[in-house]
Order: structure tokens, then sequence, then C-alpha cells
């Protein structure tokens, strides 16, 4: 049975931890509300030029003349597996959903005789990927020096696979990441951004003429279209973060709340217990004079 000292020692150890969790937790929410905003923002111009390649790949993915970012290398046998994490912990199952996922998408299409390659952004996807699949890394990013997650960020990811693509170290890109729904909600989603997934039974809301032409106008978007998505993706991922650690550091709060009262309770029934032999003892004492 733990003495006095050691209970009111680890009594004031979980009141501290509480503070800590609880800082935290203050911390996640003033952020939450910035990245969740961050996030809804860029929905709406994510989607818009989605449905613009859509529309436009629809006339022109059986083109001879159609741009390799549409079409694909006209093979399905190396994929890139663009997997992003968070820098640091403390955040709930946020970065192993995300990597469950992905490494199941790895480990079928292993089995299926597929090449797999992986790029990871954040260490903590890293750390876990690299224990059973470490031999398929082939890069990584590191944004533990980014405070707020920006265009020019998206832009060079986006450049290190298009580069990758064009000299044909992989036929298929997909990226990984949480898709920010609520605090306690969120969810991990595959996308594939190379070769672009084109919708053909999508109805058009509008008809377009484009200028210079419908080809022209393909092949610059759909760079800016990798970039667009993988700049989405951080946001919603950043987004996601803040809410799941609010979460966590919640739920850490009240559990450590739970143990000081569980610990307070065992302090004052071995206190009373203590005094109660002392009393007997010196009754006892007493009564023998």
């Amino acid at each position: 049975m733990p003495s006095l000292k050691d209970l009111k020692n680890r009594i004031n150890s979980v009141k501290s931890t509480r503070k800590i969790t609880k800082a935290m937790q203050m911390v996640a929410a003033a952020k939450l509300r910035r990245a969740q905003e961050a996030a809804e923002n860029a929905r709406p111009y994510a989607e818009r030029m989605e449905a613009v390649i859509n529309a436009l790949g629809t006339s022109l993915k059986e083109s001879d003349t159609a741009p390799r970012l549409l079409t694909g290398t006209g093979a399905e046998q190396t994929h890139l597996l663009v997997v992003m994490t968070a820098e640091r912990g403390l955040c709930g199952g946020f970065n192993s959903s995300i990597v469950k996922i992905a490494r199941y998408r790895a480990e079928k299409l292993k089995g299926e005789g597929k090449t797999v390659k992986i790029i990871t952004v954040g260490k903590k996807g890293r750390e876990q990927l690299r224990r059973d699949l470490g031999d398929h890394l082939i890069g990584h990013v590191d944004l533990s020096d980014v405070k707020r997650v920006s265009y020019a960020n998206a832009r060079e990811i986006a450049d290190d696979v298009l580069a990758r693509f064009a000299a044909e170290e992989f036929d298929v890109a997909t990226i990984f990441y949480n898709r920010f729904e609520s605090v306690i909600s969120q969810v991990p989603t595959p996308q594939q951004i190379i070769p672009a997934p084109v919708d053909e039974d999508a109805a058009p809301d509008a008809l377009y003429d484009y200028e210079p032409s419908d080809k022209a106008v393909l092949e610059d978007l759909l760079p800016r279209s990798v970039a667009t998505q993988i700049f989405a993706a951080l946001l919603e991922n950043a987004a996601s973060e803040q809410g799941a650690r609010m979460s966590a550091m919640d739920n850490a709060t009240r559990n450590a709340g739970d143990m000081i009262d569980r610990l307070t309770i065992e302090y004052n029934r071995s206190r009373q217990a203590a005094i109660t032999k002392e009393l007997i003892e010196i009754i006892s004492g007493a009564e023998a004079l």
C-alpha cells in the first residue's frame, strides 16, 4: 500500500499533468477556428477546379493528344502513395488512422504484384510506416518549421510529384489525409491525383467555350489541379489535427480529474486509518499504565 507521501506526490503530479493538457486543449481550440475556416474556404475552389477538369477531360480523354496527366502512362504497375500526417503527436488517433488506410492500400497493391513507392509528409507518418514499409519510402517532406501551411508548401510537394511523373517513376499517384468534418469526426480519405480522375457520368452544369482550346486550358490546369488538391488536403489535415488534439486533450483533462478524485479519496482513507491507528496506540498505552 503506498504511503501518504507517495499518494500526495502522485496527486500533485497528476494535477501538473492536468494543467498541461488543459493548456494544450485551449491552444488547439484557438488554432482550430482559423484552420477550419481555411479548410472550408479552400473547398469551393478545389471542387470548382475539379468540375472544370472533369468537363474538359470527358471530351479529351480518348483523344490521342490528351495530356498525360489526364490519360496516365497507359499502365498501373507503379503506385506512388503520398501519406500526409502531423509533425507532432498527442492528437488521439489522427495519425494512426491515416497510416492505417495507407498501409492497407500498400499491402493490397503488393499482393496484386504492383510496385509501391511512398512519400511521407509529416514526421509521425514516416515513423510508423518505416517499421514495415521502410523499403518503399522514397521521399519525405518536413513541415516542422512551418507554423501555417501555405500554397507554396503544397506547390513544392506538387512539383516533386510532377517531376517524378515526368521521369516515369510511377503510373498512379494517390494522396492520403484526414478530411475535417467536426471536432470529433475526421474522415481518413484516399484521393487519386494522377492521372486526374474523370467521372464521365457527371452531367456538366453549364456549357463553356474555352480559349485558345480545350487542350491548352487543360494542360495548364492539370498541374495546378495537383497543387490545389495537395493544398486542400494539407488544410483539411491541419484542421483535423487541431480538432483531434482538442478532443484528445479534453479527454485527458477529464481523466486526470477523475484520477485526482480517486487518489484524493485513497489519500483521505489512508490518512484516517493512520490517525485511527495512532489513537488506538495512545489509548492502549494509557490503559496499560
